[in-house]
């Protein structure tokens, strides 16, 4: 009985460090051409701006960054998933396009429940300062 692992490294320092420069690569594409990823980061700073300014608890902190994380993980799947359509389908499909919009839709979904996460946090502190 042949093992499946038995012709492959099982853990390599070298690999694992150069899968973290392929990540880091990754990002640095999504900066580079991803508007929607740039307005997002930009809410994102202005959230952590206000996290500071308003004195958010720890819980609170944990639950923004998820959702910022969250928003921007979205972001990111969604890129990949309209590079991959547009690899695979480069002509118009209607199928094509039903792909990319209902990744387009995780998107929206992450953006508007970081939208009620801000609120929630957020506007009580606000209002307080009124």
């Amino acid at each position: 009985m042949s093992d499946k692992f038995s012709d492959k490294e099982l853990f390599s320092s070298k690999k694992r460090i150069r899968s973290f420069d392929y990540a880091f690569h990754g990002i640095y594409n999504m900066l580079r051409s991803q508007h929607n990823f740039w307005i997002q980061i930009s809410i994102a700073i202005l959230a952590v701006v206000m996290g500071f300014a308003l004195e958010i608890s720890r819980g609170e902190w944990m639950i923004l960054t998820l959702t910022i994380g969250m928003v921007l993980a979205a972001e990111t799947f969604n890129s990949a998933i309209e590079a991959l359509t547009d690899l695979v389908q480069q002509e118009y499909d209607p199928k094509a396009g039903w792909v990319k919009d209902l990744a387009a839709g995780a998107v929206l979904i992450t953006a508007i429940a970081s939208i009620v996460v801000g609120i929630l946090i957020f506007l009580p502190r606000i209002l307080a300062l009124l």
